[in-house]
């Protein structure tokens, strides 16, 4: 039967419900587990009852909550066949496994209680902390746990070694299993992201193979050619060249364009920096895409852009440009170096106090808010070098 896809939970399901004659998804095995133990902790739950009954001050009273946690798991079931169960179903079925707890107190004397009986759902008040930890992972499954564990200090009144083994039993279910949901989900979106990007690199070096074989090869050969011929030739050459330049970003940008889903909320930042390659500026970076905060990316491009606009303003007709980005663990590094005229000591603090901000302004503010820094080297006569440092994430 195909099951249609119901709330995503927090951090997203394992993988897209399936479709008839495809395999059953992580999350969708995980439900079918705790619909199980649901089950079978149930008939459990009945048979130690039945065996203990005449030990029970109200036995009916007994029967009728055992039916009425039946019909509660049969409805989870029949749901179940539409679609996983959402927050809503799972606080309320949180409640009702802590109210059968509390019910205990109902059904046997104070004198079981205090020696240590079980409790009338046993193991069954588990299925919650399972669910919860299915849906919200660790802390999901812990927080179920503590509702579950207050329920049997009010039912048991003082505790018990029994009832502390239980509790801590209770949190290390809940914890494990939510940790386990994680890992699980971490690790699909990983394998996600590499087949991503292998299908990536695959179409960028057809891709490339295609234009290096063809466009990129004529628009090299003009280029040369016109150097060697000079005058009007020259100019075209020169055009040639920017041409050449733009189909080679294109080539690079194939990796961003590829891998924008399977990145998720990071943005792929090699491509657009690549973009950024004109006569005169050259991009250096890694052979692999670089993936950093949406945030931090914006801040990071529009620091590099003001860079450039200052070289072209201040370096100098002649000035060329070398932008380097470095993919370091934690941070990204982006070195934009010129050798122009470089800027005099002093210029910078001089600027700063006739109230002209272009640096503090357009580089290190866009850097400050998402926690990155600014350093300056320059010299007069040799050139100016401008270190970006960011972090992957915005730090608040």
């Amino acid at each position: 039967m195909t099951r249609h896809p119901g709330p995503a939970p927090e951090g997203g399901p394992l993988v897209a419900a399936p479709v008839a004659g495809t395999s059953i998804p992580d999350d969708e095995r995980l439900w079918r587990a705790v619909d199980l133990f649901r089950v079978l902790a149930l008939v459990y739950a009945a048979a130690v009852f039945g065996l203990t009954s005449g030990d029970h001050t109200r036995t009916w009273l007994g029967w009728l909550i055992l039916g009425l946690l039946a019909v509660w798991t049969a409805v989870i079931l029949v749901w179940r066949r539409r679609t996983p169960p959402g927050p809503g179903m799972l606080t309320l079925d949180l409640v009702i496994a802590c109210a059968a707890v509390i019910a205990t107190t109902a059904v046997d004397d104070r004198a079981r209680i205090a020696a240590g009986a079980a409790t009338l759902p046993g193991i069954w008040a588990a299925s919650p902390v399972l669910g919860w930890a299915i849906l919200r992972g660790r802390r999901g499954g812990v927080l179920a746990a503590a509702c579950v564990a207050a329920a049997d200090l009010v039912e048991v009144r003082r505790t018990s070694a029994s009832t502390f083994d239980a509790i801590v039993l209770l949190f290390i279910a809940g914890a494990l299993l939510g940790w386990a949901v994680e890992l699980l989900r971490a690790g699909r979106a990983d394998l996600a992201r590499a087949v991503a990007l292998q299908a990536a690199t695959r179409e960028r070096e057809r891709l490339a193979a295609d234009i290096h074989d063809s466009v990129l090869q004529v628009l090299a050969y003009v280029r040369r050619r016109g150097l060697q011929l000079g005058g009007e030739a020259a100019d075209i050459a020169a055009l040639a060249g920017e041409q050449e330049i733009r189909l080679r970003t294109l080539v690079a940008s194939q990796d961003a364009a590829a891998t924008e889903n399977a990145a998720g909320a990071e943005e792929e930042f090699t491509a657009s920096l690549t973009a950024l390659a004109a006569s005169g500026i050259v991009v250096t970076g890694p052979g692999h895409p670089v993936f950093v905060a949406p945030a931090v990316a914006h801040a990071l491009r529009g620091a590099v852009r003001a860079c450039l606009d200052n070289v072209r303003r201040h370096a100098g007709p002649d000035a060329k440009t070398w932008i380097l980005l470095e993919d370091e663990q934690e941070r990204i590094l982006v070195t934009v170096r010129d050798d122009g005229i470089g800027i005099p000591e002093g210029r910078l603090e001089e600027a700063g106090r006739e109230g002209r901000l272009g640096v503090t302004a357009s580089i290190r503010g866009r850097l400050a808010d998402v926690g990155g820094t600014v350093t300056i080297h320059s010299a007069a006569g040799q050139g100016t070098e401008v270190e970006l440092v960011v972090p992957r994430s915005p730090v608040q």
